[in-house]
């Protein structure tokens, strides 16, 4: 069993009063007025049946181990989702700072906008957009000191003792920099530390989900992998085409990683990952995080999402690759995540990926609904399904930490 690398041990449970997101700006123009989704109590609660005895040690496991989400968007959308382009127009997203402080994570790989920014105009993916995005995300996490934007492992360190939040920022697909490689390096000077290959269309790197014909990683994105490696700048293939993730998995020298996706032999859908594509991405020493985005990680024994849906494909993936390259990366955020596919679907390539098998549709995914209530309810199904302390933290961030420090700068 290879050496899990997880931090253990009590941190700091200060509870502060949690800051507004742009607070330090007042009433000032410039701010969206649009209504906001709440970050807690907006569907109700999962119902399980632990005992008290099992409901304390999943709250132990929580409280003691390094707890990382390979991909979230801890934000606040708009309580009316159809209102989220006009609200983007502000470049601001509001990050759920109460939300995260009752959430028991340590660490969450945060995408912000990624392909839903469209600040100045209806297209998404744009250069200036983004560094927008990410400048104003920095700005507003300046002003206040239980949040904090993470760059190195020794970031995380620092984290996990203080108790504090850590956000790594992150784009789900390598759009932005075009063809210009330098723009890698301006992105990992800016803070950005996990890079998406590509997203549902082909760009200079390589395929993603929605092409009919795979080519795979091009010339540009091998030269694109080489510097991301260089750099430190963690390779992320969630929404990559097969061929691409491939490629990618055979041209790193560091970990590749699957931050959200889940297993194609549990549901047959492109958005799912072929076990070739795992079984890859594990030899790399990479870690596959299970997502839980509406209609996505459903599976044949459970086609009615909720979290059994997602942890059948956690289980698949275990017998696959074994517990030590499998973790959770949720994709969640704090808003009506079903309505968020429909307005922003066009944009995204959603609904181009193939048919599904048939399934239930729902307006949210029970147990897996926010990042406020994911790893609660994760740490208590391990429990409950007989998961080991030791185990439990391997996929709890144990797994993320050890990988990434064959990755990131110390």
């Amino acid at each position: 069993m290879a050496d899990r690398a997880d931090l253990t041990g009590p941190k700091d449970s200060r509870i502060d009063e949690p800051y507004t997101a742009y607070a330090y700006l007042g009433s000032e123009a410039g701010l969206s007025t649009i209504a906001l989704s709440p970050e807690f109590g907006r569907v109700p609660p999962l119902q399980d049946e632990l005992t008290d005895q099992e409901r304390t040690r999943a709250q132990r496991l929580l409280d003691e181990s390094l707890v990382i989400s390979f991909h979230d968007h801890p934000v606040r959308f708009p309580l009316n989702m159809g209102e989220t382009p006009e609200h983007y127009r502000a470049g601001r997203q509001y990050t759920a700072y109460a939300g995260l402080a009752a959430s028991g994570m340590n660490i969450v790989f945060d995408n912000m906008m990624d392909g839903t920014a469209c600040v100045t105009g209806r297209a998404p993916w744009r250069w200036d957009d983004v560094i927008a995005d990410l400048g104003h995300r920095l700005a507003d996490l300046a002003h206040q000191d239980r949040v904090v934007a993470i760059r190195s492992i020794a970031d995380i360190d620092r984290v996990y003792l203080s108790g504090q939040v850590g956000i790594v920022f992150g784009l789900e697909g390598a759009m932005p920099i075009e063809n210009e490689i330098d723009r890698l390096d301006i992105l990992f000077g800016l803070g950005i530390r996990q890079l998406g290959i590509a997203y549902s269309d082909a760009n200079a790197l390589g395929c993603g989900l929605n092409e009919t014909t795979d080519g795979g990683l091009t010339s540009f994105g091998r030269r694109a992998v080489r510097r991301m490696n260089q750099l430190g700048l963690a390779i992320d293939v969630s929404h990559s085409s097969d061929r691409t993730a491939l490629d990618a998995c055979e041209h790193s020298e560091r970990p590749v990683f699957i931050t959200h996706a889940g297993a194609r032999s549990v549901w047959n859908t492109p958005r799912m990952k072929p076990d070739d594509v795992l079984r890859a991405v594990a030899a790399t020493g990479g870690v596959i995080g299970m997502s839980a985005a509406p209609h996505t990680t459903i599976s044949t024994s459970h086609p009615r999402h909720s979290i059994e849906s997602v942890m059948d494909h956690l289980l698949y993936c275990i017998d696959l690759v074994g517990i030590d390259h499998v973790a959770f990366g949720p994709d969640t955020l704090y808003g009506d995540h079903v309505e968020m596919h429909k307005v922003f679907g066009p944009l995204l390539g959603i609904g181009q990926r193939g048919q599904a098998p048939p399934y239930e549709p729902v307006p949210y995914v029970d147990g897996l609904e926010n990042p406020t209530e994911n790893f609660t309810n994760i740490s208590r199904w391990l429990v409950k399904h007989g998961f080991s302390d030791d185990d439990s933290r391997a996929v709890l961030g144990g797994n993320i930490y050890r990988a990434l420090k064959m990755v990131w700068p110390n």
